[in-house]
C-alpha cells in the first residue's frame, strides 16, 4: 500500500474516532450528565400563582444560573401529560399532585426513586415506601361559601346537608375530571357511602348534581362566580379558600363538616427519565427547607407534612385549626378513582338538574 493511501486511511480513521468520541459525549449530554443540561429545570405544577411566585424567585436567587420553566395545570392533567410523555419526558419535576395521582404514577413507572435528606421527617402515611413521591403539604377538603350571601346558621352542617333541596341552584363546582382536588372529594364521597358498593355513592352524587347550578371550567372562574353570588356554595380545599380570602379580598370562607373532612396529601416527585435530574433534586431539597415551609404556612396557608416544625413557629390560623379526618383507605381510593370518576362523568354529570 502506498504512503499516500496510508495517510488517507489514517485520516479517515482519525475522523471516525473523533466522531465516535463526539457521539459518546452527546450520549452523556442526553442522559443529563453534562453541566449545560443541568442548568435547566422544567416543572409541571398544580400550585396556585401566589405559591409559585413566592418559591421560584427564591430558588433562582440561590441558583442564579438555572433556567427554570414552570407550566401550570390541574393535578390530573399533569398525570395525563406525564403519562403521554413517558417515552420522551418533557419535564423534570412534578410539583403538586394528589396522593391518588402520585400513587398511580408510581405504579405506572412514571416517577424516579429519590430519597431526600429530610425523608425521616415525613410520616410513612405521607410518602411512598419506595421514595418515588413525598407529600409536601396537607390539603383539608372543605365546604367553601360566600359569607356575604350565607350566614353561618344557614350553612350545611355536614356533607349530607348539601343534598337538601333548599340549596338547589346555589352550588357551583369546579369541573371535576381535570381537577385532582375535585376527583379526590367526589371519590371520598363515594367511599364515605360504601367503598364496596359504589352505587350508593353514585346515588349521593346524583342528588348533589341535582343541586348543582354549573361546573366551572377552572378555579379562577369558580372564585369569580362565587364572589358575584352566581352561586353561594362549593367544595374546595382549605388552602385556596384562605388564599382567596386573605390575599385577594374575596368574601369566601369555609365550613368543616361535622363527620370529618378528606385530608388530601399533596406531593411532589421527580419524573422518570428527567433530562435535568440533578436540578430536580436541588429543587426537591429547596422546597422542603424548614424555613421555606414556615414561610409558606404564614404567607400561603400551607399545612406542612414535616413533623419537626415547631407549632410555635406556625401562624395563628394553623394553631386554631381543629381538623377531624374522614377515615379513608387511600390505596383503595387511588385504585378506584378513575373508574368511579368515569362513571360519574358518563352517567351522572348534568343529569340531576333536568
Amino acid at each position: 500500500m502506498g504512503s499516500k493511501m496510508k495517510k488517507i486511511l489514517a485520516c479517515c480513521c482519525g475522523i471516525a474516532l473523533m466522531a465516535s468520541l463526539a457521539g459518546c459525549g452527546g450520549a452523556k449530554d442526553k442522559a443529563g450528565n453534562a453541566p449545560a443540561q443541568e442548568k435547566k429545570l422544567v416543572i409541571y405544577t398544580a400550585r396556585e400563582n401566589p405559591v409559585t411566585e413566592l418559591v421560584i424567585p427564591k430558588f433562582k436567587q440561590k441558583y442564579p444560573d438555572y433556567d427554570v420553566q414552570v407550566m401550570t395545570m390541574g393535578a390530573q392533567q399533569i398525570l395525563e401529560r406525564v403519562r403521554a410523555e413517558k417515552n420522551n419526558p418533557q419535564a423534570d419535576f412534578w410539583w403538586g399532585g394528589t396522593q391518588a395521582a402520585l400513587m398511580t404514577a408510581a405504579k405506572e413507572g412514571l416517577l424516579e426513586a429519590y430519597k431526600p435528606t429530610f425523608a425521616d421527617k415525613i410520616p410513612a402515611m405521607y410518602k411512598d415506601s419506595q421514595d418515588r413521591w413525598y407529600g409536601e403539604m396537607l390539603l383539608p377538603e372543605v365546604i367553601m361559601y360566600n359569607d356575604k350571601a350565607l350566614k353561618k346558621e344557614d350553612l350545611p352542617k355536614d356533607w349530607d346537608d348539601l343534598l337538601d333541596p333548599k340549596y338547589k341552584g346555589q352550588i357551583i363546582i369546579r369541573g371535576v375530571l381535570p381537577s385532582g382536588t375535585m376527583r379526590t372529594i367526589y371519590s371520598a364521597m363515594i367511599y364515605r357511602q360504601d367503598p364496596n358498593n359504589p352505587q350508593k355513592g353514585y346515588d349521593w352524587l346524583a342528588k348533589l348534581d341535582a343541586n348543582t347550578k354549573e361546573y366551572a371550567t377552572d378555579p379562577a372562574t369558580l372564585y369569580i362566580k362565587l364572589t358575584r353570588e352566581e352561586g353561594k356554595l362549593s367544595l374546595w380545599n382549605l388552602q385556596d379558600v384562605l388564599l382567596q380570602r386573605e390575599k385577594h379580598g374575596r368574601p369566601l370562607n369555609f365550613a368543616l363538616p361535622a363527620s370529618g373532612v378528606p385530608i388530601l396529601v399533596d406531593g411532589v416527585g421527580i419524573i422518570k427519565g428527567a433530562k435535568h435530574s440533578e436540578a430536580a433534586k436541588k429543587f426537591y431539597e429547596f422546597l422542603f427547607d424548614e424555613q421555606l415551609q414556615i414561610e409558606l404556612a404564614h404567607k400561603t396557608y400551607q399545612i406542612p407534612t414535616r413533623t419537626d416544625i415547631s407549632k410555635d413557629k406556625m401562624p395563628d390560623w394553623y394553631k386554631g385549626l381543629n381538623l377531624k379526618p374522614l377515615n379513608i383507605d387511600w390505596l383503595v381510593l387511588a385504585e378506584k378513582e378513575k373508574e368511579w370518576m368515569q362513571y360519574w362523568d358518563q352517567n351522572i354529570k348534568g343529569k340531576g338538574a333536568k
